[in-house]
């Protein structure tokens, strides 16, 4: 398992599960039968985080990174690693698709691009998602790591290539990475950056780092998403216990709004992650969906928050057909107006700050 001072991809957390019959459109019968069968009930209690509003209904958010994914489109391939921003065209085009894909149920993506994307001769494409009313936010130059202690743990790139980085310090090189994203953002496409996600994801959160979050602060953010709540995994490859799909279900309560001291709002990501389940643990796809719909169903159920994590680079290999997106957006308007899409900055709007 990785710690919190490894820098990078920290999906760690992993889940995999046998077939079961539960629908895939939004049964709410169906689905707390399903869920008493597993035992699932019990980790259906939602814990309110004193700072927001009550929620009317569930906020249901897409949100994809603009990254490339190591072990994609091969398992062996590990360069993406130090060209985290050089999208192929295929992600490039997966992103595209999936935005219209949801704007045709109404809803927007909320997309966190990697600056070095910009650096790239043609950027229309990009432009042409914010154009379409969907959200772009910061994640980065280089795919940073923010918590990094030392210069040469920011990035895989900078090991390679130390000069980039000579005389800074991991605090300066994390707070230039950021700014300027930003700027590339708004100078190359005309776009303002709206909300920062963190590369890889903490169970904890910024909350052992103030300095981060006052860095972010600084720099006018005053959302982002970087916790990835703990959750129990199985081994590679084996499907798992029913306390480890019970556990996914619980980890959704740990994946609402709050407000840290410093007054940043933090909107965690929702378990379980694509390369969580799909890179990392080996999931067939049905799995990953199944695990999905459980956590959209409990949000709806719950009126909470789901904020799904996945990466166009990824799910191009794993999921061509836009399945996980689709079965996303189909359960929330099968939810008779219990749920709605949202951006992460809507679902911001309705956490209040200290």
């Amino acid at each position: 398992m990785l710690t919190d001072s490894t820098p990078f991809d920290r999906d760690n957390f992993m889940l995999t599960l046998e077939s079961r019959n539960v629908s895939p459109r939004f049964d709410r019968r169906r689905f707390l039968t399903n869920a008493a069968s597993l035992g699932l009930l019990a980790a259906t209690q939602r814990s309110l985080n004193a700072k927001e509003k009550p929620r009317p209904k569930a906020q249901i958010a897409i949100t994809l990174d603009l990254e490339m994914s190591a072990q994609y489109p091969k398992r062996d391939n590990l360069e993406w690693n130090f060209e985290k921003g050089n999208l192929d065209e295929a992600t490039k085009r997966y992103a595209v698709e999936a935005a219209r894909i949801v704007k045709d149920f109404g809803g927007v993506i909320h997309f966190f691009c990697v600056g070095r994307v910009l650096e790239q001769p043609k950027v229309d494409w990009l432009k042409q998602l914010a154009t379409d009313g969907h959200l772009i936010g910061n994640h980065t130059y280089d795919h940073v790591f923010v918590k990094a202690n030392k210069p040469e743990e920011t990035q895989f790139r900078f090991q390679r290539a130390p000069w980039l980085i000579d005389g800074q310090s991991a605090s300066e090189i994390v707070d230039r990475n950021i700014r300027i994203t930003t700027t590339a953002l708004k100078s190359r496409a005309g776009i303002t950056a709206n909300g920062f996600r963190t590369p890889g994801g903490f169970h904890n959160g910024l909350q052992d780092r103030p300095d981060v979050q006052k860095m972010l602060l600084n720099q006018g953010f005053k959302w982002l998403s970087s916790k990835y709540p703990t959750h129990l995994s199985g081994n590679t490859g084996e499907v798992p216990s029913e306390e480890v799909l019970a556990s996914i279900v619980k980890a959704q309560t740990e994946s609402q709004p709050f407000v840290y001291p410093t007054g940043l709002i933090e909107i965690p990501m929702s378990p379980v992650s694509d390369v969580t389940a799909l890179r990392a643990a080996r999931w067939p796809l049905e799995s990953f969906l199944k695990a999905i719909r459980l956590g959209v169903l409990w949000a709806i159920e719950q009126r909470a928050v789901f904020d799904f994590l996945a990466h166009p680079s990824c799910l191009v290999v794993e999921d061509p057909d836009f399945r996980a997106i689709r079965l996303i957006c189909e359960l929330t308007r099968a939810s008779n107006e219990r749920a709605e899409l949202v951006s992460l900055d809507r679902i911001a709007a309705g956490v209040s700050p200290i």
